[in-house]
């Protein structure tokens, strides 16, 4: 079998501090950073493609604001010398920045998308991923979805909070098949080394 992951990039999205805040609500995927940690360690031992995005909130209230703690990346996936940073401002990793032009110019045409939040910032990037013509693939459990990640009712503007998981189930299965394809870490992982 082809391992379709030989020259594949990982993409991490918004692996921050500030999404330890507690404004953000319950989680699900507490072992996703662990996870994360498992997959750029492999990217990094086989020497292949990684670029770390991170959110620069435009509020500066956010914990995602430029100017405070939370805009630093987790431990579990900080970045090396010489690995790119890319900022953006809204939720898609291609959006502001030069992900696009660094990927193409790397001959780079498969991606590996995970990080927070799964249905905002890792659905878009791995919409416009897919969009783009990059075979994209989704590494779910390596993403996390919070219970404050609400939605707005189109007609009475309420508040529609949702269990993280089913969240995170419903925004995978809505990208899985047409965007992207949804693996977990593990797969992922054993296609690569082969």
């Amino acid at each position: 079998m082809m391992n379709r992951f030989a020259n594949a990039a990982l993409i991490l999205i918004d692996i921050q501090k500030g999404f330890d805040d507690p404004m953000w609500g319950a989680r699900n995927n507490p072992q996703a950073e662990a996870n994360a940690g498992r997959l750029l360690a492999a990217w990094r031992a086989a020497g292949r493609p990684v670029f770390h995005v991170r959110h620069g909130s435009r509020n500066p209230n956010s914990p995602l604001s430029p100017t405070g703690p939370g805009f630093a990346f987790k431990d579990e996936v900080a970045p090396l010398p010489g690995e790119p940073v890319l900022v953006k401002d809204v939720n898609s990793g291609f959006i502001g920045t030069d992900l696009e032009a660094q990927l193409r110019s790397g001959g780079i045409d498969t991606v590996i998308v995970f990080g927070l939040t799964t249905p905002h910032c890792v659905s878009t990037t791995a919409r416009m991923a897919g969009n783009l013509d990059f075979a994209t693939f989704v590494a779910a459990d390596a993403s996390v979805t919070f219970a404050g990640n609400t939605a707005r009712g189109w007609q009475d503007g309420e508040a529609i909070e949702v269990d993280p998981e089913l969240s995170h189930r419903i925004a995978l299965a809505h990208i899985n098949g047409e965007f992207a394809t949804v693996l977990d870490t593990d797969t992922i992982l054993k296609e690569a080394a082969q």
